[in-house]
């Protein structure tokens, strides 16, 4: 279904009912497997049991990963997932299984979840590895199933294997870069050089109000910390901080006249050796949806906390 003719295959899968599903996923799976290659299958919690049953005795060489907990942030996929698992098999060929679309998604978690699926195609260029998508078009809308079609260069479904004539992920990387809605009823807190104390104890005073805490507090004070470190360094010298309750969200972002021109900035895994910047990779990894918007006229970094 999926023989490699080149170094990196990336088709989606696009199913109806769990047979098809199944039908789709585990035989990929199995020819992994008899080739010899790590496998592993990261899709949301309902689906990973009748994966496991289909598979019996052989599940016990896979990899499974619950996606709605792993990807809550499509941001933290590549980096925390399927980076992860290709870099602990350095010379061999992987298999990956990931479903990052799932219908309960919200609108800007499906938008993150569609530039995740651009971004996928520059991050493992050249690589040896084969990335399954798969898509349910009984639960998800035409347009995220014609959507697919533009970030996956081949697709499967129930009459075989075509080239999608659509594969545009470039153009995809383009427009999820949108402007960011103005927040309602922001608090804001303008920052320089020696202001790092005064975002952390910002953050916290205002999270904390909102019912943000515990270690989830922490997390979103580490993570206007590091953002603002990096508009010290590498935005102008200054910024300005918003936070503001989004439902049972916090939300806070942080601007600057920075430009960021790494498109996968923020989703590369980095050695403890490694040099440079943490603070965006931080960022996908403690936060429950992370959205950026950059350019010639500054950046926007916007998170999201879920308040449990």
């Amino acid at each position: 279904m999926t023989a490699a003719t080149e170094p990196f295959v990336h088709p989606a899968l696009f199913y109806r009912g769990i047979r098809q599903y199944l039908d789709g996923v585990v035989p990929f799976i199995r020819e992994g497997l008899a080739a010899g290659e790590p496998v592993a299958v990261a899709v949301p919690g309902r689906n990973l049991t009748p994966i496991q049953d289909e598979l019996g005795d052989l599940g016990g060489e896979v990899r499974f990963i619950d996606m709605e907990e792993a990807g809550r942030n499509p941001g933290r996929i590549l980096p925390a997932v399927l980076c992860a698992f290709a870099d602990l098999h350095p010379g061999r060929r992987v298999r990956i299984v990931g479903e990052p679309v799932w219908a309960e998604r919200s609108e800007s978690e499906y938008t993150a979840c569609l530039h995740h699926e651009a971004l996928i195609n520059l991050a493992f260029a050249g690589r040896d590895a084969t990335i399954l998508c798969p898509y349910d078009v009984d639960a998800l809308s035409a347009e995220v199933v014609e959507q697919a079609k533009t970030t996956h260069p081949v697709l499967v479904d129930a009459s075989g294997t075509h080239a999608s004539a659509a594969y545009a992920p470039e153009r995809v990387i383009r427009e999820c870069n949108r402007p960011l809605p103005d927040p309602p009823d922001a608090v804001t807190l303008a920052f320089g050089g020696g202001d790092l104390h005064r975002v952390r104890d910002f953050v916290a005073r205002h999270a904390a109000e909102a019912g943000l805490g515990g270690n989830r507090l922490e997390d979103l004070r580490l993570i206007a910390s590091e953002l603002a470190a990096n508009s010290l360094d590498y935005g102008g010298g200054s910024g300005v901080l918003r936070i503001w309750a989004d439902g049972r969200r916090v939300a806070l972002d942080v601007s600057d006249a920075g430009h960021i021109t790494d498109p996968l900035a923020g989703r590369r895994p980095v050695g403890p050796r490694q040099g440079g910047s943490r603070g965006l990779l931080v960022t996908n990894l403690l936060a429950d949806l992370v959205r950026i918007h950059t350019g010639t006229n500054g950046t926007t970094v916007r998170v999201y906390f879920d308040i449990s």
